[in-house]
């Protein structure tokens, strides 16, 4: 063994122990180190491939116990599924814009009936359905053009129907009139006119049309006449509908207000009529389908067949109910309320949502009631408040009813 020199290791002694080239070169050539250094590529290139690949798997295992879904317990699932979080991907992109006449979209979400009606600009549609009415009209649109709800938040509906007299002309004329009063604010939003018969031949004067006999067929047809005036008339941004009869001879400006202020989804006031007996106003009770359920009646109403329909204030029905219109005083707190369970047709206020929910006036027996005390009865059947107000009197034209028809107490007036 040759010892290495005493100053260590120089190049030149380095050089001195090193191959001559030509070594290196046959070496280096020779088949069989040329196949070490390929496998030994080889073998580094395979080496990296597999660890890469066990790095990807890494990252997409399965977490979890080792068992199926099936078999995992409530515990073990909750944990599995807190690992990962569902990924959510935004699609932002510009609204949607449909250019087509014939598709249109309507929002009732924002169509309220609220006490402060005036202030929200809610819409008020106030309904009359008329038949031989052209002596009443002239002071029934004097009536009107009083009110002090806003008359640009007022829409005006009237169905016609089966009418001999000039009912038509005189209602066209009587529009024309108030709607052309532009300057002094009396004109309404719109007025709408609906024609539509039913073959009613009935004689309208008082001692035909309230005949006992003739009062089923004839509260039928009313509630027909005022489903149809009601489902042609309705828009979806009415929030009030106020039903008011052509024959009213006087009553509040303010009585839109005055009901709205209630916040009830069905209001009515009580009806009276003036009538002077030696120069004496008796101030007479009128409508007497204004009432409260009484436990006579009932039993009345199940010895009846289904289809029979009663009538109130007739002595063949003898239902011992509790009348609205001989309660009360007009000289009383107005803002009195009783609820009810039968209400009349001269005045009604109503949510117009409780009509779109489908209360609408029977033209058939429902709970052996039609038309107005059918509604009445319908919309207590779905949760809504009835309710009258007995102090709060609105003046009926005289009818001059025959005695017999009411009951005595009726009868003395």
């Amino acid at each position: 063994m040759k010892l290495l020199p005493k100053g260590g290791i120089t190049w030149k002694a380095a050089r001195a122990r090193l191959p001559p080239w030509r070594a290196v070169v046959v070496l280096v050539t020779r088949p069989r180190f040329l196949a070490t250094v390929v496998l030994a590529g080889l073998v580094v290139i395979l080496w990296r491939a597999i660890t890469s690949t066990a790095s990807e798997v890494q990252r997409f295992y399965c977490y979890g116990p080792p068992k199926s879904p099936m078999m995992m317990s409530d515990n073990e699932i909750a944990e599995w599924d807190s690992r990962f979080q569902t990924p959510v991907v935004v699609n932002n992109h510009e609204p949607y814009e449909v250019n087509s006449s014939s598709i249109s979209t309507v929002d009732l979400n924002p169509i309220k009936s609220t006490t402060k009606a005036v202030e929200n600009r809610e819409r008020v549609l106030i309904l009359t359905p008329l038949r031989d009415a052209a002596p009443y009209l002239p002071k029934y649109f004097d009536l009107l053009s009083e009110l002090t709800y806003p008359h640009e938040l007022i829409d005006l509906a009237f169905l016609v129907s089966d009418s001999t007299d000039d009912t038509m002309a005189v209602l066209t004329s009587e529009l024309h009139r108030v709607q052309n009063q532009v300057e002094e604010k009396i004109a309404f939003r719109s007025a709408t006119i609906i024609q539509k018969d039913f073959g009613v031949t009935l004689d309208m004067q008082v001692d035909s049309r309230h005949a006992f006999e003739v009062q089923a067929e004839r509260r039928k047809a009313m509630g027909r006449a005022r489903n149809y005036l009601l489902y042609s008339a309705l828009k979806p941004d009415h929030s009030w509908v106020y039903w008011r009869d052509v024959d009213i001879v006087d009553c509040p400006k303010k009585i839109i207000e005055d009901f709205i202020a209630h916040d009830k989804d069905i209001l009515v006031p009580n009806i009276w009529f003036h009538r002077y007996v030696d120069g004496h106003d008796i101030e007479g009770r009128f409508d007497y389908n204004s009432w409260i359920e009484s436990d006579q009646g009932r039993k009345l109403a199940e010895s009846l067949p289904p289809d029979e329909i009663l009538v109130e204030g007739y002595a063949e029905y003898d239902t011992g109910r509790t009348h609205m219109a001989k309660m009360g005083d007009w000289r009383n707190n107005k803002d009195e309320e009783i609820e009810l369970d039968g209400i009349g047709g001269v005045n009604i206020l109503v949510k117009a949502d409780v009509h779109r929910s489908g209360i609408n006036f029977p033209a058939y027996s429902f709970e052996h009631q039609a038309e107005t005390e059918g509604f009445a009865k319908m919309a207590k059947r779905a949760g809504y408040q009835v309710i009258g107000l007995p102090n709060y009197v609105v003046w009926h034209i005289d009818t001059e009813e025959k005695p017999g028809n009411l009951d005595k107490e009726k009868d003395k007036q």
